[in-house]
C-alpha cells in the first residue's frame, strides 16, 4: 500500500541548517508529486515561513491543544508528505510527546511513515539528541545529516552507525545565494541550462538522496 511520510527535520542546537534541509524536502516534494504541507515549530532561528509561505503553517506544540493540532495533522494517511522543521527549543517536547502517545506505532498502524533527519553535530548537545533518538526511533526511521558547511570534518562514529545522509558544503557566495528568501530550488534548476554549474549539481545532489529515501520507504513496505 502507499504510505504517507512525515519528515521531522531536527537538531538540539541552533544554527545547524534544518531550515535549509527542509526547504529542500519541500521544494523536492513539490517537484515530484505537486503537493506538500511544512509546519514550522520554530521562535528565533531562520523561519521556513519566510521562505515557503505558501505551503507553511505555524505549529506550537508548547500547550496539550498546539500538539494535538499538530499530531492530528500528521498522523493523517491522506497521501501528501508533511515536513516539519522542528526548532531546538522543542526538540525535548517533541519527541518526549511522541514517546508518551507512541506517536512511532501509531503512525504505523494508519500507514504513515514518519522518517526523522537529525542534523548532526560532534558536541555534546548533539551526541545526547542523537542518543535518546536512537533508543526511540526504530533504526530504519531515523537519518542523521551530515551538513558539512556546519560539521566541519567527520561526524562522530556514534552518529555514523546508521543511515548518513551528507550535504556538502557550498562556497560562501553560493551560500548567501540560496539564503534569499526568493531563491527557489526548483526554479533554479530549470531556469539555469548549463547543468554542469556547482549549484546545480549540488541540488541535483540532494534531491537524488531524498528520492532514495522515497524509495527505501516503499521496499519497507512491500
Amino acid at each position: 500500500m502507499p504510505t504517507t511520510p512525515v519528515y521531522i527535520i531536527c537538531s538540539p542546537r541552533p544554527q545547524v541548517g534544518k531550515t535549509l534541509i527542509a526547504r529542500l524536502l519541500c521544494e523536492f516534494q513539490l517537484l515530484k508529486n505537486g503537493d506538500v504541507v511544512a509546519f514550522d515549530i520554530n521562535l528565533k532561528e531562520p523561519s521556513l515561513l519566510e521562505y515557503l509561505p505558501s505551503i507553511t503553517e505555524i505549529a506550537d506544540i508548547m500547550d496539550t491543544s498546539g500538539k494535538m493540532r499538530l499530531m492530528d495533522r500528521v498522523i493523517a494517511d491522506d497521501g501528501i508528505a508533511k515536513v516539519i522543521d522542528l526548532g531546538f527549543h522543542a526538540f525535548d517536547e517533541f519527541f518526549k510527546m511522541s514517546e508518551e502517545i507512541g506517536f512511532m506505532k501509531e503512525a504505523v498502524r494508519r500507514n504513515v511513515a514518519p522518517m526523522v533527519l537529525f542534523v548532526g553535530d560532534s558536541d555534546r548537545v548533539s551526541m545526547h539528541g542523537h542518543e535518546m533518538l536512537r533508543h526511540q526511533v526504530p533504526h530504519a526511521n531515523l537519518i542523521t545529516i551530515d551538513n558539512e558547511f556546519v560539521a566541519r570534518g567527520e561526524l562522530p562514529e556514534a552518529l555514523t552507525r546508521g543511515h548518513t545522509l551528507r550535504v556538502s558544503a557550498l562556497p560562501l557566495f553560493l551560500k548567501t545565494y540560496i539564503d534569499r528568501l526568493t531563491f527557489s530550488f526548483t526554479d533554479y534548476l530549470r531556469q539555469e541550462k548549463d547543468s554542469s554549474t556547482e549549484l546545480h549539481q549540488w541540488i541535483r545532489r540532494n534531491y537524488h538522496s531524498f528520492r532514495e529515501i522515497e524509495l527505501n520507504l516503499i521496499l519497507q513496505r512491500s
